[in-house]
């Protein structure tokens, strides 16, 4: 679905979100879970989210405290937070409200409610990714095309919220691809990007071929299937525009 998105769920009684977890990978959704504010910023840390689900009373970063380190960091202006919590008291959800949380849901909540405010968030997730340039060349150092992340200053590389291995040729090669999406860049610049040499097309032809073929492969594209990365015969390559899957 075209609103499918990366979702961090933090609860210290995961058993107690369990459902609603189950529902929202259903629907297609990436999600991750874990008991406590703490562990949740390393998992932000090393994976694309588009929304955290949180509750509020939990060991050593509470629910409050998350939103807030969320809200200090740039990078992360685009995630929405929503707040499912067992705090049903007016003072708690005006100080939530006061935080920057974009919603504030009570405990216990239907599975259908939760789901669309999901819906709702990750929609206006996507619309702040775009307007903030979050996915442009306005934030050099991090790219997203649909399916396809890359964090160039950390030389991570996610595709569909899973983290990719590459080795460093294969990393230049997509980055540089990347800093000139949708455009073809020609094969000297590649093979001097990736190997370190001035040399003909043909040369970087040979050269190019098999980090090509490689990348494709750990990128998730069968063999013969050129997938983001197009070849413009002895012109140059090419990352194409991909829709998230």
């Amino acid at each position: 679905m075209d609103t499918a998105g990366s979702i961090l769920m933090v609860d210290d009684q995961l058993e107690h979100i369990y459902y609603l977890k189950l529902a929202l990978e259903m629907e297609g959704h990436q999600v991750f879970a874990t008991r406590d504010g703490h562990e949740a910023m390393k998992i932000l840390t090393d994976n694309p989210i588009d929304l955290v689900i949180s509750d509020v009373a939990m060991p050593r970063l509470n629910g409050y405290q998350l939103l807030q380190r969320i809200r200090e960091n740039p990078r992360w202006a685009h995630i929405q937070f929503v707040i499912v919590s067992g705090r049903d008291m007016g003072s708690d959800i005006r100080f939530g409200k006061e935080l920057g949380v974009d919603e504030y849901l009570t405990k216990p909540i239907e599975v259908e409610d939760l789901l669309a405010v999901v819906r709702g968030r990750l929609k206006r997730a996507k619309q702040l990714a775009q307007a903030t340039g979050f996915n442009t060349a306005s934030n050099p150092n991090h790219f997203r095309n649909g399916s396809l992340e890359v964090d160039f200053d950390r030389h991570r590389v996610w595709r569909n919220g899973t983290a990719i291995k590459l080795s460093a040729k294969e990393f230049t090669l997509l980055k540089q691809l990347a800093l000139h999406s949708d455009e073809v860049v020609p094969l000297a610049d590649l093979a001097q990007a990736t190997h370190g040499i001035v040399t003909d097309d043909i040369e970087a032809g040979v050269l190019l071929r098999p980090l090509v073929r490689s990348l494709r492969r750990k990128l998730g594209f069968d063999a013969g299937d050129m997938g983001c990365i197009e070849n413009v015969r002895g012109v140059g390559y090419r990352l194409s525009v991909q829709e998230k899957e």
